[in-house]
């Protein structure tokens, strides 16, 4: 008998994967340095009381403008501060505003942008112009608005108004996510057994899209970060006793006045690192969020 006429079927030998040229060259790899010099900066802001006596309040008069040098390994301002101590201590009040804003945008954008997402058109359009309205309006403007209706600022009270103004664009990207998976049968499931809209969104929506925004919550804090030195730059933010890194380039004109180079560089050079790191992550979480979607 012939066995040229028979077929062999059944299930196929797995064949690798072609490579694209340049395929793997567009892979993103893991920032390791920017991973490693943020946790530095995270855990030197987080245990410097443990290892720093130095009181970052303390004005010594007698040793103002002093260059780094073994006493003083960053130098000291204008009011003789050190600024060895007010960098790890001002790092925490910093980072501590960057979590919180985005922590308070974060939670207004899943709130607003799935609620628009579920609502009806009518609603959702509402919902959506009055976003684009916030939207054109500069987001300096509003956080001094805010600001002046809160009062003398605080940590607290920048963090809340930057959140408050920097959920919009967050809020239309959860609002395309939550349309596309409301009509999903557990979706469909959970409001036929009666479940409330904060049930649908904490069990249903915000596992299916949170890698989607993960990138911009990042960002978000990168951004709130930046606008806290911004403001206290322009002599709008913290109060002088309140150390933070935006605080400390505040003195940056004076500091050009007596050549003090270390107070600009050195509080710039910690906020830009940690910008920059924070930026990579992001850029790498985008990355692996888009690679998987095209895996999809």
């Amino acid at each position: 008998m012939n066995e040229d006429r028979f077929v062999r079927v059944g299930i196929r030998p797995e064949k690798e994967e072609p490579v694209l040229p340049g395929r793997a060259g567009r892979r993103k790899e893991f920032p390791f340095l920017s991973a490693g010099i943020l946790s530095f900066i995270f855990l030197g802001c987080l245990l410097f009381p443990l290892f720093i006596q130095t009181d970052p309040a303390y004005l010594d008069l007698a040793h103002a403008n002093a260059a780094p040098s073994r006493a003083f390994p960053f130098g000291t301002d204008a009011l003789g501060r050190d600024l060895f101590a007010m960098i790890w201590h001002g790092g925490r009040i910093s980072l501590w505003i960057g979590f919180a804003a985005a922590a308070v945008s974060t939670g207004i954008a899943l709130v607003w942008g799935s609620a628009s997402g579920l609502a009806p058109a009518w609603a959702d359009a509402l919902l959506m112009r009055l976003t684009d309205i916030l939207l054109s309006i500069p987001s300096l403007i509003l956080v001094l608005f805010l600001q002046a209706l809160l009062g003398e600022p605080s940590a607290l009270s920048l963090s809340l108004v930057i959140g408050l103004t920097g959920w919009a664009d967050m809020a239309k990207v959860i609002r395309t996510e939550a349309r596309q998976i409301r009509g999903s049968g557990y979706v469909t499931a959970s409001r036929c057994m009666g479940g409330g809209f904060f049930h649908i969104l904490w069990r249903h929506l915000t596992p299916n899209f949170i890698s989607s925004i993960l990138f911009m919550v990042v960002m978000s804090i990168r951004s709130a970060m930046a606008a806290e030195a911004t403001l206290s730059f322009m002599g709008l933010g913290l109060p002088l006793e309140t150390v933070s890194w935006g605080g400390m380039l505040a003195l940056s004109e004076r500091a050009f006045m007596t050549a003090s180079w270390w107070v600009l560089w050195i509080p710039g050079g910690f906020l830009t690192a940690t910008l920059l790191c924070v930026t990579q992550l992001g850029n790498y979480l985008r990355g692996r969020l888009n690679q998987k979607q095209s895996n999809l």
